[in-house]
């Protein structure tokens, strides 16, 4: 059994994509493929068949290995709640909501469990593609970390780096990464993956041949930038549209801690349909239809609603317009919204 992790440099680099694409491959070369990723951050999840809760790359990954999406690839999800607050998901079950210092307590507690369903996993499988999160150099979180080199020592699983040179700075953090990273976690490292290239690749190559030098480590592959049309994990690059575009106007009200946001996306496919998202009574406008989206924290949201001027401007907009809540936007169109774990 093989297996290989994708880290990266730091969030939105293009890891589960890379991901993604290494399942499809190994795929299609005729080997049973499986992505992992023992820790998921992310608002965006996924029920399974069987009613169970998973981050949604490990979804997309899995459809491209061509197998069913199964809670075993994403333990552990947490869905923040707050700044300093999260629901921990395990084993695609509701554990607890635990406050940022307190998970990270937490954390060694779950490294048995890790290591034990990766063995399994192992007898499975040909291959098993790992994906990190955020960046393996976050050097306070080092001692427990689970799902960087920590879970790639605990596997001793190969790691490749992933830079993204969109965002400018790739060949520093690249370097900065391996820095930072210890003489054990460095020996780890095979090789790095520049992503997001788009220009002219002659003019790329000598910084590549320097990185080399300077990091001994090779330059595995450079990925060419896409636009992919796919469901966002979270907010970090969601895009906002702020404009009417379309003869039909739907308005969604773009809450603190809004979750599932994608679940406006189907409206977003239909041409004469203008989807824009709206953060204060100025924006507000005429809507044809008006979605408020689903909440990770309903109560502090409504409260935003409320402090923010939103509330008069919904309440009078109902008297002739049309109101869709979701999840926790349901909720807040009710009477009494009661949350016994606060």
């Amino acid at each position: 059994m093989a297996k290989i992790m994708i880290q990266g440099t730091g969030s939105s680099v293009g890891k589960s994509i890379i991901v993604a694409a290494l399942c499809r491959i190994f795929k299609q070369d005729g080997y049973s493929v499986c992505p992992y990723k023992s820790q998921n951050m992310s608002l965006n999840s996924y029920i399974t068949m069987d009613g169970k809760e998973m981050g949604r790359a490990q979804v997309l990954q899995a459809y491209a290995a061509g197998i069913e999406p199964q809670v075993f690839m994403n333990p552990i999800l947490l869905k923040p709640t707050g700044d300093t607050r999260c629901q921990v998901i395990v084993n695609g079950k509701v554990y607890d909501n635990h406050s940022a210092e307190e998970y990270h307590n937490l954390k060694i507690l779950f490294k048995d469990m890790l290591k034990e369903q990766f063995l399994e996993l192992e007898k499975d499988f040909d291959i098993i593609v790992m994906e990190g999160a955020g960046s393996p150099a976050e050097i306070n979180l080092r001692d427990r970390d689970i799902v960087n080199m920590g879970m790639a020592e605990l596997v001793d699983a190969p790691v490749l780096i992933v830079g993204d040179i969109d965002k400018g700075g790739v060949f520093a953090s690249l370097a900065g990464t391996m820095l930072l990273l210890t003489e054990e976690e460095r020996e780890r490292v095979k090789g790095t993956i520049i992503n997001k290239f788009r220009g002219d690749i002659k003019l790329l190559t000598p910084g590549l041949d320097m990185l080399e030098e300077i990091i001994k480590r090779p330059c595995l592959g450079v990925a060419p930038y896409f636009k992919l049309v796919l469901e966002d994990e979270d907010g970090a690059m969601m895009e906002i549209n702020k404009k009417v575009t379309g003869p039909i106007d739907v308005a969604v009200i773009m809450l603190p801690h809004v979750s599932n946001f994608t679940d406006v996306d189907c409206l977003k496919t239909e041409e004469d349909v203008s989807v824009r998202f709206v953060s204060s009574i100025e924006e507000f406008g005429r809507p044809d239809l008006l979605v408020i989206p689903g909440s990770k924290n309903t109560i502090e949201d409504l409260n935003t609603i409320r402090n923010s001027g939103f509330e008069e401007k919904i309440l009078d907009y109902s008297r002739t317009g049309r109101i869709l809540g979701i999840c926790g936007g349901y909720q807040m169109l009710g009477q009494i919204i009661l949350d016994p774990l606060i």
